[in-house]
Protein backbone atom coordinates (compact mmCIF):
# COMPACT_ATOMS: atom_id res chain seq x y z
CA UNK A 1 0.00 0.00 0.00
CA UNK A 2 2.82 2.02 -0.02
CA UNK A 3 2.75 2.51 -3.74
CA UNK A 4 1.45 5.95 -5.15
CA UNK A 5 -0.90 5.10 -7.93
CA UNK A 6 0.01 5.51 -11.06
CA UNK A 7 -2.34 8.23 -12.95
CA UNK A 8 -4.21 6.64 -16.02
CA UNK A 9 -4.22 7.80 -19.47
CA UNK A 10 -7.50 9.15 -20.54
CA UNK A 11 -9.76 6.21 -21.91
CA UNK A 12 -11.36 6.30 -25.57
CA UNK A 13 -14.35 5.09 -24.73
CA UNK A 14 -15.06 4.54 -28.52
CA UNK A 15 -12.25 1.99 -28.51
CA UNK A 16 -13.23 -1.71 -28.51
CA UNK A 17 -12.74 -3.38 -24.98
CA UNK A 18 -13.30 0.51 -23.41
CA UNK A 19 -15.44 -0.63 -21.16
CA UNK A 20 -13.46 -3.33 -20.00
CA UNK A 21 -10.38 -1.18 -19.42
CA UNK A 22 -13.00 1.29 -17.87
CA UNK A 23 -14.27 -1.62 -15.24
CA UNK A 24 -10.46 -2.42 -14.61
CA UNK A 25 -9.78 0.75 -13.84
CA UNK A 26 -12.48 1.57 -11.82
CA UNK A 27 -12.07 -1.57 -9.65
CA UNK A 28 -8.35 -0.34 -9.16
CA UNK A 29 -9.58 2.88 -7.70
CA UNK A 30 -12.29 1.47 -6.09
CA UNK A 31 -9.50 -1.21 -3.80
CA UNK A 32 -7.16 1.45 -3.85
CA UNK A 33 -10.04 4.09 -2.02
CA UNK A 34 -11.00 1.03 0.14
CA UNK A 35 -7.44 0.72 1.30
CA UNK A 36 -6.50 4.01 1.77
CA UNK A 37 -10.13 4.37 4.12
CA UNK A 38 -8.86 1.40 5.37
CA UNK A 39 -5.22 2.34 6.57
CA UNK A 40 -6.84 6.07 7.87
CA UNK A 41 -9.30 4.26 10.12
CA UNK A 42 -6.43 1.90 11.60
CA UNK A 43 -4.35 5.31 12.22
CA UNK A 44 -7.40 6.80 13.67
CA UNK A 45 -7.81 3.91 16.15
CA UNK A 46 -4.10 3.90 16.35
CA UNK A 47 -3.90 7.66 17.75
CA UNK A 48 -6.67 7.07 19.66
CA UNK A 49 -4.67 4.46 21.92
CA UNK A 50 -2.13 6.68 22.16
CA UNK A 51 -4.09 9.24 23.17
CA UNK A 52 -5.81 7.10 25.88
CA UNK A 53 -2.70 5.61 27.18
CA UNK A 54 -0.83 9.13 27.47
CA UNK A 55 -3.55 10.46 29.64
CA UNK A 56 -3.75 7.28 31.76
CA UNK A 57 0.06 8.05 31.90
CA UNK A 58 -0.75 11.32 33.09
CA UNK A 59 -3.26 10.72 35.64
CA UNK A 60 -0.84 7.91 37.52
CA UNK A 61 2.01 10.56 37.38
CA UNK A 62 -0.59 13.04 38.99
CA UNK A 63 -1.40 10.03 41.69
CA UNK A 64 1.54 8.87 43.03
CA UNK A 65 3.77 12.19 42.05
CA UNK A 66 4.88 12.57 45.85
CA UNK A 67 5.59 9.19 46.08
CA UNK A 68 9.78 9.74 46.83
CA UNK A 69 8.32 12.35 49.14
CA UNK A 70 6.13 10.52 51.14
CA UNK A 71 8.99 8.14 51.47
CA UNK A 72 11.04 9.76 52.99
CA UNK A 73 8.60 11.19 55.51
CA UNK A 74 7.93 7.24 56.81
CA UNK A 75 10.70 7.44 59.15
CA UNK A 76 9.20 10.93 60.79
CA UNK A 77 6.14 9.12 61.81
CA UNK A 78 8.41 5.88 62.94
CA UNK A 79 10.15 7.95 65.38
CA UNK A 80 7.29 9.95 66.83
CA UNK A 81 5.63 5.98 67.01
CA UNK A 82 8.50 5.17 68.68
CA UNK A 83 8.78 8.42 71.37
CA UNK A 84 4.76 7.78 71.99
CA UNK A 85 5.29 4.30 72.65
CA UNK A 86 8.78 4.43 74.70
CA UNK A 87 6.27 7.51 76.97
CA UNK A 88 3.99 4.85 77.48
CA UNK A 89 6.05 1.98 78.47
CA UNK A 90 8.14 4.11 81.36
CA UNK A 91 5.04 5.32 82.63
CA UNK A 92 5.08 8.68 81.00
CA UNK A 93 1.43 10.75 80.54
CA UNK A 94 2.53 14.73 80.98
CA UNK A 95 1.76 17.18 78.26
CA UNK A 96 4.99 16.09 76.22
CA UNK A 97 3.56 12.71 75.59
CA UNK A 98 -0.24 14.13 74.89
CA UNK A 99 1.74 16.57 72.57
CA UNK A 100 3.97 13.93 70.50
CA UNK A 101 0.34 11.82 70.14
CA UNK A 102 -1.48 14.74 68.98
CA UNK A 103 1.49 15.14 66.29
CA UNK A 104 1.41 11.71 65.27
CA UNK A 105 -2.03 11.89 64.78
CA UNK A 106 -1.91 15.23 62.54
CA UNK A 107 1.09 13.59 60.66
CA UNK A 108 -1.34 10.51 59.56
CA UNK A 109 -4.02 13.14 58.82
CA UNK A 110 -1.67 15.14 56.48
CA UNK A 111 0.02 11.54 54.76
CA UNK A 112 -4.44 10.46 54.59
CA UNK A 113 -5.48 13.76 52.50
CA UNK A 114 -2.41 12.71 50.16
CA UNK A 115 -3.93 9.14 49.79
CA UNK A 116 -1.14 7.60 51.98
CA UNK A 117 -2.37 5.52 54.91
CA UNK A 118 -1.40 2.54 57.07
CA UNK A 119 -1.55 -0.94 56.01
CA UNK A 120 -3.53 -3.07 58.86
CA UNK A 121 -1.67 -5.85 59.61
CA UNK A 122 -1.72 -7.12 63.56
CA UNK A 123 -3.71 -10.36 63.83
CA UNK A 124 -4.34 -10.51 59.79
CA UNK A 125 -3.09 -13.49 57.39
CA UNK A 126 0.24 -12.76 56.54
CA UNK A 127 0.39 -11.37 52.81
CA UNK A 128 3.65 -11.39 51.26
CA UNK A 129 2.12 -8.38 49.27
CA UNK A 130 2.17 -6.22 51.89
CA UNK A 131 4.16 -7.85 54.82
CA UNK A 132 7.35 -8.43 55.39
CA UNK A 133 8.09 -11.23 57.73
CA UNK A 134 10.99 -10.63 59.97
CA UNK A 135 10.86 -13.80 62.05
CA UNK A 136 8.42 -16.49 62.75
CA UNK A 137 7.43 -17.38 66.30
CA UNK A 138 5.58 -20.29 67.16
CA UNK A 139 2.34 -20.00 68.91
CA UNK A 140 -0.87 -21.95 69.68
CA UNK A 141 -4.14 -19.20 69.91
CA UNK A 142 -3.62 -18.55 66.15
CA UNK A 143 -3.21 -19.98 62.68
CA UNK A 144 0.14 -20.43 61.41
CA UNK A 145 0.51 -17.53 58.69
CA UNK A 146 -1.16 -14.82 61.02
CA UNK A 147 1.13 -11.95 62.09
CA UNK A 148 1.77 -11.53 65.79
CA UNK A 149 3.37 -8.28 65.84
CA UNK A 150 4.01 -5.02 63.92
CA UNK A 151 7.82 -3.98 64.14
CA UNK A 152 7.57 -1.00 61.63
CA UNK A 153 4.29 0.03 60.28
CA UNK A 154 3.39 -0.47 56.31
CA UNK A 155 2.02 2.46 54.19
CA UNK A 156 0.06 2.58 51.20
CA UNK A 157 -0.13 5.19 48.75
CA UNK A 158 -3.57 4.86 46.58
CA UNK A 159 -3.81 0.89 46.36
CA UNK A 160 -0.01 0.67 46.13
CA UNK A 161 2.55 -0.40 48.31
CA UNK A 162 5.27 2.23 49.77
CA UNK A 163 6.94 -0.02 52.41
CA UNK A 164 5.35 -2.89 53.26
CA UNK A 165 4.85 -3.69 57.35
CA UNK A 166 7.78 -5.63 59.24
CA UNK A 167 5.84 -8.24 60.99
CA UNK A 168 6.77 -11.59 63.35
CA UNK A 169 4.27 -14.47 61.48
CA UNK A 170 3.22 -17.58 63.63
CA UNK A 171 4.37 -20.67 63.19
CA UNK A 172 2.49 -24.09 64.11
CA UNK A 173 3.85 -25.17 67.55
CA UNK A 174 5.70 -28.59 68.02
CA UNK A 175 3.34 -30.95 69.41
CA UNK A 176 5.84 -33.55 70.49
Amino acid sequence: MNESPEPHEPIDVSMPGANEELREALDTTTRQRDDLARLVREKQAEFENYQKRAARDRQQERLYQYKPFANELLPVYDNLERAVNAAKQAGESGVLVTGVQATLHQFLEVLRRFGITRIETQGQPFDPNVHQAVSQMPNGNVPAGTVLHVLQQGFAMHEQVLRPAHVIVSVATDTN
